[in-house]
């Protein structure tokens, strides 16, 4: 009776940890996001700390302080890097000679506006081309660019309250390394403190090396993509393998969403140009790049992150990232894993005379 009773306590628990979660998911991004900095920073911290000068010291806020403002130079440098790439490609769409692509693609399209007359889907006499442009001119009216401003504006007072909040807790994650551990220790009862101190252990060895495995994958995918790409003489290989890469944080499906969006940057590129012919040889060779890049991916790297760091086999994380996709979307294929692992050391912990437990817990 007391089992049942305590699977059904832990239960509700964690259902209502995961509403918690779920409801207030931007303050927990916060939080993670802060964790993972002072993770980082940690280090930086411990050598400003060792930093002597005569008598002189530098005090521990302070070397927090300069270890947080190094992760920010880094991050804004990282930024300072794509933007201009970024900004380069919405010049190179504003240079699109869009008569020159209409006569180009004419009989393509004369073939197209018959096959979609047939299916009703446009109106006898009416082609694509006018009817995109209706399409666009019902779109954008003065009630979208309102819209459009008001989402800019409201971007941009989320994003600098995200900055402000990230930096605010991650500063003081840096300067006092137990503060996450104390708060947690203090919502757990007296009789569970070395259970909970054990899962906090646990949980941040293997989201450490998870995490720590996840910035190699996404590393080495940018590498290889941007070198395939080079090889090639793809344009903007940088910026496609930046995007390839980043991709690679959502399971699976991320791979997917940066070919796609590979592809979209090198038609670009061709139509900028003019080299109409090339479209279809450029995404070939951008989509042979992303898939040669992905095998070496899902033999060498993969493995390596899903298995060896978080000790759980590969189908079984297949499944839980497809159900926590179905669930939540792109957000929860993100999240699957770490969610996942806290999960099993707490069972383990808990449960661990469930031979469903065992299974699932016996390489950890």
């Amino acid at each position: 009776m007391n089992r049942t009773v305590k699977l059904i306590a832990s239960s509700l628990l964690a259902i209502a940890g995961l509403l918690f979660v779920w409801h207030f998911s931007n303050i927990v991004f916060y939080v993670l996001t802060a964790a993972v900095i002072s993770v980082v920073g940690r280090p930086l911290v411990h050598f400003f700390d060792d930093i002597r000068i005569y008598k002189f010291k530098m005090p521990h806020a302070l070397s927090a302080l300069l270890a947080l403002l190094i992760i920010l130079l880094l991050a804004v440098a990282f930024v300072a890097v794509f933007v201009p790439l970024i900004a380069q490609q919405a010049r190179v769409i504003s240079s699109i000679d869009t008569n020159a692509l209409a006569i180009a693609f004419r009989e393509p399209l004369v073939y197209i506006d018959e096959g979609l007359r047939q299916l009703n889907v446009l109106e006898p006499g009416q082609g694509i081309q006018q009817a995109l442009l209706i399409k666009l001119q019902s779109i954008v009216n003065l009630a979208t660019f309102s819209n459009i401003f008001n989402y800019v504006i409201s971007f941009t007072g989320a994003f600098a309250m995200a900055v402000f909040s990230i930096l605010f807790i991650g500063f003081f994650f840096l300067k006092d390394e137990k503060l996450f551990y104390n708060a947690f220790m203090l919502m757990v009862p007296l009789k569970y403190n070395e259970s909970a101190a054990r899962i906090l252990s646990e949980v941040k060895r293997l989201l450490t090396r998870y995490f720590l495995g996840l910035c190699m994958e996404v590393a080495s995918m940018i590498t290889l993509i941007t070198l395939g790409l080079t090889i090639f003489g793809v344009q903007n290989a940088l910026l496609i393998g930046f995007i390839g890469g980043l991709m690679n944080i959502i399971p699976y499906l991320g791979p997917l969403i940066g070919a796609a969006i590979g592809i979209l940057i090198g038609i670009i590129g061709s139509l900028s140009t003019g080299a109409f012919t090339s479209i279809l040889p450029l995404s070939l060779t951008i989509a042979g790049v992303f898939a040669a890049s992905n095998i070496v991916d899902n033999i060498l790297l993969q493995p390596v992150i899903y298995s060896t760091s978080v000790k759980a086999h590969p189908i079984e994380i297949f499944l839980v990232i497809i159900v926590a996709g179905s669930l939540f979307g792109i957000t929860g294929m993100i999240l699957a894993v770490p969610s996942y692992t806290v999960i099993r050391v707490i069972l383990k912990e808990f449960f661990s005379e469930m031979r469903v437990v065992k299974k699932l817990t016996e390489k950890m």
